[in-house]
């Protein structure tokens, strides 16, 4: 049985308390273009405007405008469907910049848990023989969805509550002028909204309870009694179908409802494609850490094989996918779709393609040989690359529309990875650290053993 380690609670904590002093010092250090945007809005409040000071931000506010697809409406629609100045736009930018860093980081640890959910209610769904040795691990970090959810939930509430304005469809002043997104208000409405997510959370975690629940209740009972697992087995293949559903609206939601001017039908996809390899690479790292502390000595070099073989192939579906997005939507050229494109492009430019390189080429050249999948540190190596590979698409999803050109990598994006990093290791090792690393009563256990080819 695995015992948390002092040494993995002082890292964590440590992740922790750096990441939180980066992250409020990130809120609570204003940078320079703030306050002068500040002078501005307090100058036109009294009357006196200053046109030249106003020219340094338009390119940011043009670019804002833009990830929300308004230029399809013509100048003087522009004119009439916003009130505010320029410089009121580049300030809900620049302090929209580290909510949005939270907000990133929070979902990222998040679709991590719920990505090897979803992994593992598969495994159970297909009855596979391979991975039972592995079902401890995905227990343990699937578990992080409860915190990570609590977590985003409240930060939905925050946004609900207009503490910020990351959701530009939740600012009523802005759905009063803007017809597409008056269009949505049955959908995009916040008590909708609210409810859509805790209907989500809450079932989720309701299929991650009991799957635990009944994994335990199996390595108690008599042999040959499998009861718990059958129940796990129905379940799992209900969680799926429910799954599939409330994942695809939840990316719409928590993600593409961000440029509330713009849809893709391949989006749903593309989020889970994203999450699922993440998940599957932390299963990959999880496992060699516990194998190289001695644990999970049941583990085998065939079992890192095919983990890194999902690695590679759903790196290469997700590649498969973002390219049909882009393609279809870059070659139609359509001004209402092609706009996400357009400021990602200019201004995310290095960001947008240096994380398809980093998702795509890496996986393929460091997992393509067979041999490599076998090889801890070669395993390692592409699973680090993955992650902050995927950590970046969530960044580039999410920051084009909330800060436009306003954006840089610096305190709140650092510090906030970190503070959510040192909570999900700690939540996920102690979760492990709670129940025997082997699935005693899983019928599959013995093949899964000695599992080689």
């Amino acid at each position: 049985m695995y015992t948390l380690s002092s040494k993995l609670k002082v890292f964590a904590g440590i992740l922790f308390v750096v990441g939180l002093i980066m992250t409020v010092f990130g809120f609570i250090n204003r940078p320079a273009d703030l306050a002068e945007v500040e002078q501005m809005l307090e100058n036109e409040h009294h009357g006196d405007h200053h046109g030249a000071s106003t020219v340094n931000f338009e390119d940011a506010t043009n670019d804002h405008h833009n990830t929300h697809g308004e230029e399809s409406h013509g100048d003087e629609a522009h004119g009439e469907s916003h009130e505010m100045s320029h410089a009121e736009h580049v300030y809900h930018q620049l302090t929209n910049r580290p909510w949005s860093a939270v907000y990133v980081a929070a979902f990222f640890f998040f679709m991590i848990g719920l990505g090897v959910l979803a992994f593992y209610a598969i495994q159970k769904a297909a009855q596979a023989g391979w991975s039972p040795v592995l079902f401890r691990v995905m227990e343990g970090i699937s578990s992080y969805i409860l915190p990570g959810g609590i977590i985003m939930f409240i930060l939905l509430l925050i946004s609900a509550f207009h503490v910020n304005h990351i959701f530009i469809w939740m600012d009523e002043d802005v759905v009063a002028h803007d017809e597409i997104i008056q269009g949505k208000t049955g959908f995009l409405n916040i008590p909708f909204f609210l409810a859509r997510a805790a209907a989500f959370l809450i079932g989720w975690n309701l299929y991650r309870w009991n799957i635990r629940k009944f994994s335990l209740k199996q390595d108690e009972a008599k042999d040959g009694d499998i009861a718990w697992y059958k129940k796990g087995f129905k379940h799992s293949a209900a969680f799926l179908v429910f799954f599939i559903v409330t994942e695809s609206i939840m990316s719409w939601d928590w993600i593409m409802s961000f440029d509330p001017h713009w849809f893709s039908t391949l989006f749903g996809w593309y989020v889970f494609a994203s999450m699922f390899v993440s998940g599957i690479t932390t299963i990959a790292l999880v496992t060699i850490y516990l194998k190289s502390k001695g644990y999970l000595e049941f583990v085998n070099d065939s079992h890192i094989h095919d983990l890194a073989k999902f690695m590679f192939g759903v790196s290469i579906f997700w590649t498969y996918l973002w390219f049909s997005q882009f393609m279809l939507i870059w070659y139609s050229n359509i001004p209402e779709e092609v706009t996400y494109y357009v400021t990602r492009i200019e201004d995310y430019n290095l960001v947008f393609f240096g994380m398809v390189a980093i998702n795509f080429l890496f996986p393929l050249l460091i997992l393509m040989n067979s041999d490599f999948k076998r090889i801890n540190w070669f395993v390692v190596t592409a699973g680090l690359f993955i992650l902050v590979g995927h950590y970046l698409d969530i960044y580039v999803m999410v920051m084009p529309a909330t800060v436009g050109a306003s954006w840089f990598i610096g305190l709140p994006e650092i510090g906030s990875f970190l503070m959510f990093g040192g909570i999900f290791l700690f939540y996920v090792f102690n979760t492990i650290s709670k129940a025997p690393l082997l699935a005693k009563g899983d019928p599959y256990l013995k093949e899964s053993k000695h599992f080689h080819y």
